[in-house]
C-alpha cells in the first residue's frame, strides 16, 4: 500500500490532537490553519459557537440574560444568571466567548462562516476552479482528436500500425519535456502565466496539425511534440493554483472537478470528431478544436490571479478564509531537490503515477482503434462508444471527490483517504480490464471498459490530490515530477502498443 502523507489538518474534538507539524514534511509553515481558541470539550461553548457561525445574535442569550438579572434585583435575588451577580459580568463574559468562538473556528466551520459572510456572492476560488477545468476541456479535446482522425489519415497516407503508434507517442515527446520545467516555472512566476502560455501553444500546434501532416511525416511528428510541450505544463501550473486557491477541506472536490474536465473534453472530442470529419473532412477537427483556445485564453487573462494575494476583486471574508487553509503566499526562491527527492511519499507519489499513465494513456490514444479493428464498429460508432468510458470518469471522479472530503471532514485521517481512493483506482481497472479477454460482445467489452475508467477516476481523489498535501507550496514541481513518470508510461506503452499490434509479442 502506498504510504501517502497528509496535511495538518485543524482539531476536530478532544479525540484528534493536533497532527505533529513534521507530517507536512516539505512545507512545515504552510497550509491547513492551526486549532485555536476555546477547548472542544466545553457542550455549552461549542453549542454557542455552533449558533455563532449560523449567524444567530448570541447577544440574545445577553440580552434575556440582562432582563434576568434587572428582574432577579428588582425582586431581592441578587444572583442573576446562571450565577453571575451583575448582567454587567455576565454581558462581558457572553462577549468574550463570543470573540474567542469566532477566532477560533475549525476548517470546516470556518469554510461555512465564510460563505454565510459572503452573502450570496458567487465565491472566486470557484470561477477560478472553473476556468482550470474549462482549460483541460480544451486539453483532451485536442488531445483526442488525434485518436479519431488517425484513422483517415492513415488511409489517406498509407500508414501502417507502426507508424500510427510513433505519430500517437510523438505527442509525449514534448509533454515529457515541460512537466518538470512547467511545475518550477509556476512554483516560481506563478500559474497563470504558466497555464495561459500552455493554453495558446498547445492550441496553434493544434491547428497546424493538418498542415504539417500534408508536408510529410517528420513535420507531423515535430508539431505534434510541440503541441506536447504545451500541453505539458497545464497540470503543474493548474496544481500550483489551485493549492493557493483551494482549502484543504475542499480539495478533493475541487481536484475531481478540474480533471473531470479532461475527461469531458475526452468525451467532447471523440462525439464531435466523426461528425466534423464526416462532413468536412479530418482537417476540420483540428482547426475548429484549436480555434476554441483563443476564447479561452481572453477570459482567462482578465479574470484569473495567480493567488487571492494578487487578485484586488476577491472579498475580503473569502480571502481570509483561503488564506488560512492554504499556501496563498509569495512564488517560491527556491526548490528544496534535496529535501524533495529524499522523501519515501515522493517516490511513492511517482511509481503510482507511472502505473495509473500506463493503462490511461494507452486507452486514450488506442481504444477507438480497437473499437473500429477489434470489434468491428465503423468510424461514428467508435467514436461513439468511447465516449461512454470518458463519461462515466466524469461522473466517477466527482462522486469520489464528495467522497474524499465527507470522510476527512468526519475525521477520517487524509493519509488513510487518499490509500482507499487510490486503492479503488487500481484494482478496479487491473479487474475490468482482465476480463476484456474473455468477452467476445461488443456490449459487455464497452461495459467493462466504462467500469474501467469509472474506478481509474477515484484516482483524482488519491494520488492526484495527495501533491498538495504533503508540499503545499511545491505542488507544481511534485505533480512535475510524479507526472513525468507518467508521460514516460505515456510513450512506451503507446509505442510499445503499436509495435505489438504490428508484430506480436514473439
Amino acid at each position: 500500500m502506498l504510504h501517502l502523507l497528509p496535511l495538518s489538518l485543524s482539531c476536530r474534538g478532544p479525540a484528534s490532537p493536533p497532527a505533529p507539524r513534521s507530517r507536512r514534511f516539505l512545507d512545515p509553515g504552510g497550509g491547513g490553519a492551526p486549532c485555536r481558541g476555546v477547548g472542544d470539550g466545553l457542550g455549552g461553548v461549542r453549542m454557542l459557537r455552533t449558533r455563532a457561525l449560523r449567524g444567530t445574535d448570541v447577544r440574545s442569550d445577553t440580552s434575556s440574560s440582562s432582563r434576568k438579572g434587572r428582574d432577579d434585583a428588582r425582586h431581592g435575588g441578587g444572583a442573576g444568571h446562571g450565577g453571575y451577580g451583575d448582567d454587567g459580568e455576565a454581558g462581558a463574559l457572553l462577549a468574550s466567548v463570543r470573540r474567542l468562538l469566532l477566532s477560533g473556528s475549525s476548517q470546516a466551520n470556518d469554510a461555512a462562516a465564510g460563505e454565510e459572510e459572503e452573502q450570496g456572492q458567487f465565491p472566486k476560488r470557484w470561477a477560478i476552479v472553473f476556468l482550470c477545468f474549462s482549460a483541460f476541456l480544451l486539453c483532451n479535446m485536442d488531445r483526442v482528436n488525434m485518436s479519431i482522425a488517425i484513422l483517415p489519415m492513415s488511409a489517406e497516407f498509407g500508414w501502417n500500425p507502426q507508424t500510427v503508434g510513433l505519430i500517437q507517442s510523438s505527442f509525449f515527446w514534448g509533454y515529457l519535456l515541460t512537466q518538470i520545467a512547467g511545475g518550477i516555472w509556476a512554483d516560481t512566476v506563478g500559474g497563470k502565466t504558466v497555464l495561459g502560455f500552455g493554453v495558446i501553444w498547445w492550441s496553434i500546434a493544434t491547428a497546424l496539425t493538418p498542415v504539417a501532416a500534408k508536408l510529410g511525416l517528420p513535420f507531423l511528428l515535430v508539431t505534434r511534440a510541440f503541441m506536447g510541450i504545451g500541453e505539458g505544463v497545464a497540470m503543474p501550473a493548474m496544481n500550483n493554483i489551485l493549492s493557493k486557491w483551494v482549502p484543504v477541506s475542499e480539495r478533493s472536490r475541487s481536484l475531481a472537478l478540474v480533471y473531470s474536465g479532461m475527461y469531458l473534453g475526452s468525451v467532447t472530442g471523440l462525439a464531435f470528431s466523426p461528425l466534423l470529419i464526416h462532413n468536412f473532412g479530418w482537417p476540420s477537427v483540428f482547426y475548429s478544436f484549436g480555434s476554441l483556445g483563443i476564447f479561452w485564453f481572453t477570459t482567462w487573462a482578465s479574470k484569473a490571479y495567480s493567488s487571492p494575494l494578487e487578485d484586488p476583486g476577491i472579498s475580503a471574508k473569502e480571502k481570509k478564509l483561503i488564506t488560512s487553509q492554504s499556501t496563498g503566499g509569495e512564488p517560491v526562491k527556491e526548490i528544496p531537490w534535496g529535501l524533495i527527492l529524499s522523501k519515501p511519499p515522493v517516490w511513492a507519489l511517482i511509481v503510482s503515477h507511472f502505473c495509473h499513465n500506463w493503462g490511461t494513456f494507452i486507452l486514450l490514444t488506442w481504444m477507438p482503434t480497437y473499437y473500429n479493428q477489434v470489434l468491428k464498429f465503423n468510424l461514428t460508432e467508435s467514436g461513439l462508444f468511447c465516449v461512454l468510458p470518458w463519461l462515466t470518469m466524469a461522473v466517477s471522479a466527482n462522486f469520489g471527490g464528495w467522497i474524499a472530503d465527507t470522510l476527512v471532514s468526519r475525521g477520517l485521517s487524509v493519509t488513510t483517504v487518499r490509500k482507499i481512493m487510490q486503492s479503488i483506482g487500481f484494482l478496479g481497472p487491473a479487474f475490468f480490464l482482465t476480463q476484456l479477454s474473455h468477452i467476445d460482445s461488443p456490449a459487455m467489452a464497452v461495459l467493462c471498459m466504462a467500469c474501467s475508467q469509472g474506478t481509474d477516476a477515484f484516482s483524482q481523489s488519491g494520488l492526484y490530490s495527495n501533491h498538495q498535501d504533503i508540499g503545499p507550496r511545491y505542488a507544481g514541481v511534485l505533480l512535475g515530477l510524479s507526472n513525468t513518470a507518467g508521460v514516460l508510461a505515456g510513450v512506451f506503452g503507446t509505442a510499445a502498443t503499436g509495435y505489438i499490434l504490428q508484430h506480436g509479442l514473439a
